[in-house]
């Protein structure tokens, strides 16, 4: 059973309920183009592991054959007090290894060039918790291959890091401010705002999933202050809405220094040095410098209102695509799903510069919704996708209205760069 695939639903409902506070309040939490980059990543992320996630299946699975201590295999489906205490002590240990994980995520350079897209939203609300790396099952599944070593079984693990995983979502708020005793055990959206904070007192702090104690334990502890709010965001600002550039953006500019570093172990050890550590001679002719928070800006280009309503519209179709294709996935597998991914993430890319208010925008959309809607769409009777004349019908219906309003955005309302 996956946990988190039936936890979806209630993620919609939560955001739109969090939507509807804050268009009630006017707290200005969401812009429409933040949160439907950050879903998109999360949705780029999630479709992408259909064909990545047998990496880290394979890693824990030579663990668990080969290197087990222990076989924990007939007690995990026990409700004795045995059972019940293999099921806690695999969720603490699980949240253990998540806290040393997300740590060095934010302390060893190519680990925080996957992690660094769940933090470019400069927003905080629930769709920040859906924003999720794509790269991550490079490395990450290593930080856990010592519960396989010790012998947890494998459905107990995976239960609980869905678990660990469905906490997280929730403590993304700002609408909750603090619980009390409870700040004293559990992360909490106190305790996360401070982590996704670009504060100087606020950075590299409160790492842990569920709870907080091993920050109180490993000294990375840090309270959020009323006399200091948090700015959220990153030091070096993503400003793009591309969700396929958020996830590459890190290892570009990594790139680029090993490529400009003269010493080859620079160029190695660049990837492995503490985040923020240049090669010296790259540093000394290419120059960074960070801007003050006092003025930071949220990045937020100028676009026609008629493409921000289009490109709201657009996002729900991709909403209603994606829980199509996760249905897909779950029933018939990796292979079916591949045509469809490739019309989604033609979609989100074609999103992600509509928000950004690119020149080009408006006739790459186009041409999806004439060119590459319709080629998918032949192809997929081949790749053994049933496409029936209901199909066709309800798709061109859907090509014939999109183009159609995309082209009647008035001129004279259009800001594009």
């Amino acid at each position: 059973m996956d946990l988190i695939a039936l936890a979806v639903p209630f993620f919609i409902v939560a955001l739109i309920i969090e939507l509807f506070v804050d268009w009630r309040k006017r707290t200005g939490y969401y812009r429409s183009n933040d949160a439907i980059n950050s879903i998109s990543a999360g949705i780029l992320g999630t479709t992408l592991g259909y064909f990545t996630r047998i990496l880290p299946l394979l890693g824990w699975g030579f663990a668990m054959q080969h290197l087990a201590l222990f076989d924990l295999s007939l007690a995990w489906f026990d409700a004795s007090p045995r059972g019940i205490a293999l099921w806690a002590l695999a969720a603490l240990a699980w949240d253990f290894c998540y806290y040393w994980f997300h740590r060095f995520s934010h302390e060893i350079s190519i680990l925080w060039a996957a992690h660094a897209v769940h933090h470019q939203s400069e927003d905080y609300n629930l769709s920040t918790a859906l924003r999720q790396t794509s790269t991550g099952f490079l490395f990450g599944w290593i930080f856990y291959l010592p519960l396989f070593v010790v012998g947890f079984p494998l459905e107990v693990l995976i239960t609980v890091n869905a678990v660990n995983l469905i906490y997280q979502f929730w403590v993304h708020t700002q609408l909750i401010r603090r619980l009390g005793p409870l700040e004293a055990v559990l992360m909490t959206p106190s305790h996360h705002r401070v982590h996704h904070a670009q504060n100087e007192r606020y950075i590299d702090k409160n790492y842990g999933g569920m709870f907080i104690i091993w920050d109180r334990l490993f000294n990375s502890y840090e309270p959020e202050r009323d006399d200091e709010p948090v700015v959220f965001g990153v030091r070096k600002p993503l400003a793009s809405w591309n969700p396929f550039w958020a996830n590459l953006q890190v290892y570009d500019y990594l790139l680029f220094d090993a490529r400009k570093a003269k010493r080859w172990r620079d160029k190695i050890g660049i990837w492995f040095r503490p985040t923020g550590w240049r090669p010296p001679d790259v540093a000394a002719q290419y120059p960074k410098q960070r801007a003050a928070l006092a003025h930071f800006e949220k990045f937020d280009p100028p676009v026609a209102t008629g493409i921000r309503r289009y490109a709201v519209a657009q996002f729900v179709v991709a909403i209603g695509l994606v829980l199509w294709v996760g249905g897909l996935y779950q029933s018939v597998g990796a292979s079916a799903v591949i045509i469809p991914c490739v019309a989604l993430w033609a979609l989100l890319l074609s999103l992600g510069w509509l928000n950004q208010g690119k020149a080009f925008a408006r006739t790459v959309e186009l041409v999806r919704l004439l060119v590459v809607v319709p080629l998918l769409l032949l192809l997929a009777q081949p790749a053994g996708l049933a496409v029936n004349a209901l199909v066709w019908a309800v798709t061109a219906v859907y090509l014939v209205v999109s183009a159609l309003w995309l082209v009647r955005v008035r001129k004279s309302n259009e800001v594009f760069a």
